[in-house]
């Protein structure tokens, strides 16, 4: 199996020459906030385009994240929601909340073709031109230009953002920064912990040997304050799409780079009787699954992405491959090593990668799980404390509804044992998510918007970050790009009452019902009906 067109950095020359793009609003990311946002404004008639750094559209949703973590459906309005009816739609239901990785493509490409919205693939961004706090052009590293009136950066990365001059942050700060309970170091928490002793030595009892891969020592001097800050962040994956169906399976291929010893750990936690790994296998439509982390070791690789938020492509791209090996090399392993339990080999065996899922990429998903990356610094910063609902906001531009949900960001050695840190998983109600944090200081940038990279500290940002609600923030920024741009005034100066109608208008919805939100059965059911599905 060839996996030559899995890259995350792909060198974009242009074979026909550079070119000048211009239009009313231009829109960094053709992730799913990306795409409603492009979709939102060319309704409210701006003129619209599309720069993406790939080649390929949807971002998480439509590679192998077939599992949604919605939270609460009725807090989802707008295209959001209407996005989970046209898959339903495909499967000849009202709606559907898991889809295959191709339905959701396939629907991501039919709508902005409704919309004649067109998409430049691989636009990697090199520069910003700023003059007078505003963004006047965006240059690629293949000689194009984008001239726009507003700008939106819907990336995973906010590369636009920093490039723009926009301040953000990076890591977990501590909790004396916003007077926040469950941000910076977080150890204790119940989940996704080792349920058994594992030695983390290479020889077993000598510490003198050097530690397993993916483990870092905590030295007695070293050791945090919970709630200190750091600059680590929660580990990414990839979202996997499997099968069963003997018929449209592929056995897992060994990878290029393939290193059995990164598995030693997992390995001793299944012999010590634990295996868990593969426990969170959501199931998807025509016998497929939606593959995330669980338990002590899983397809998290943990600790090894701190440099991805600031790095150039180039680390990126290493960090990519290291990801990809590292995922399709612990399902090989599982599947084939002789030394693994002859009843997993069995029961991983059974396991493929689909024929009809991602086909130029080998079948294997095209897009890392940034799970966290660069976040915005605004003259609004959302807590802990607003998604507990101790801090209530009046400028809602949508509501989020997942659990606060920070996977592990460290492997560590205390006492001579493997212990992982920084997961945590508070369950909350649905909240507003202010318009003041997907907008720049008016001083920064008064053209850009920011419905992905938010200001939004470490916690909250991991309430925030799942799907559903990135592509409620996108239509509204893209609500609110179109009135700046009407209105030929910043996007700090729209009035809020003004942009609360145009929302309304859309669908959108701000406020979280009081009989629903004051039902006990009604909030476990719809608030954390999913939680065990983390995201």
């Amino acid at each position: 199996m060839c996996f030559n067109n899995l890259k995350y950095y792909i060198p974009s020359n242009s074979s026909i020459g550079p070119k000048e793009i211009s239009s009313d609003l231009v829109v960094y990311g053709g992730t799913p906030a990306g795409i409603t946002a492009a979709i939102q404004a060319k309704q409210m008639g701006l003129n619209v385009v599309i720069a993406e750094f790939s080649n390929y559209i949807g971002g998480m949703t439509a590679s192998g994240l077939g599992a949604t973590d919605f939270g609460a459906k009725e807090a989802v309005g707008g295209l959001s929601r209407e996005f989970y009816k046209r898959i339903g739609e495909y499967y000849g239901k009202e709606e559907q909340w898991t889809f295959e990785p191709k339905a959701a493509k396939l629907i991501f490409n039919k709508w902005l073709e409704e919309n004649d919205i067109p998409v430049f693939f691989l636009q990697h961004l090199k520069e910003v031109e700023m003059e007078d706090s505003k963004i006047k052009r965006i240059n690629m590293e293949n000689g194009n230009s984008f001239i726009g009136t507003i700008f939106i950066d819907a990336s995973y990365e906010g590369d636009l953002m920093a490039k723009a001059g926009i301040s953000y942050f990076v890591g977990r700060e501590s909790n004396a920064t916003y007077n926040e309970t469950y941000n910076g170091v977080q150890f204790g928490y119940p989940h996704h912990k080792f349920e058994v002793p594992v030695d983390p030595f290479v020889i077993e009892g000598k510490n003198e040997s050097g530690l397993l891969p993916g483990i870092a020592e905590l030295e007695l001097q070293e050791i945090e304050v919970q709630g200190q800050g750091d600059k680590r962040i929660q580990a990414y994956n990839f979202r996997i799409c499997l099968t069963q169906d003997e018929e449209n399976l592929i056995p897992f291929p060994k990878p290029p780079s393939y290193d059995p010893n990164l598995y030693t750990i997992l390995l001793r936690y299944i012999n010590a009787g634990v295996w868990d790994a593969m426990n969170l296998h959501i199931l998807l439509p025509n016998g497929k699954t939606d593959l995330n982390n669980y338990g002590g070791v899983s397809t998290d690789y943990i600790g090894m992405n701190y440099e991805w938020p600031e790095g150039s492509y180039e680390t990126r791209e290493k960090i990519f491959q290291e990801h990809f090996n590292y995922n399709l090399g612990m399902l090989y392993f599982l599947a084939n090593d002789s030394q693994v339990p002859l009843s997993v080999r069995n029961e991983v065996s059974k396991w493929g990668l689909p024929k009809d899922e991602f086909i130029n990429t080998g079948h294997w998903p095209p897009q890392l799980y940034i799970r966290e990356s660069r976040r915005m610094i605004s003259d609004y910063v959302m807590t802990d404390r607003n998604c507990l609902g101790q801090t209530v906001i009046d400028d809602s531009i949508g509501l989020a509804s997942y659990q606060m949900d920070s996977h592990h960001c460290r492997r560590v050695v205390i006492d001579g044992l493997c212990v992982n840190e920084g997961d945590v998983e508070i369950p909350i109600s649905p909240y507003p998510i202010s318009y003041r944090s997907v907008r720049p200081r008016e001083e920064e940038c008064t053209n850009i918007l920011v419905p992905t990279c938010l200001s939004a500290s470490h916690i909250a940002f991991g309430s925030i970050r799942m799907e559903p609600v990135f592509m409620i923030l996108g239509q509204s920024v893209g609500v609110a790009a179109s009135l700046a741009y009407k209105g030929n005034i910043a996007v700090q100066s729209i009035e809020y009452r003004e942009l609360k109608k145009a929302l309304l208008k859309v669908g959108q919805v701000l406020e979280w019902d009081s009989m629903i939100k004051d039902d006990p059965i009604n909030r476990m059911i719809e608030t954390f009906g999913m939680s065990s599905e983390k995201g």
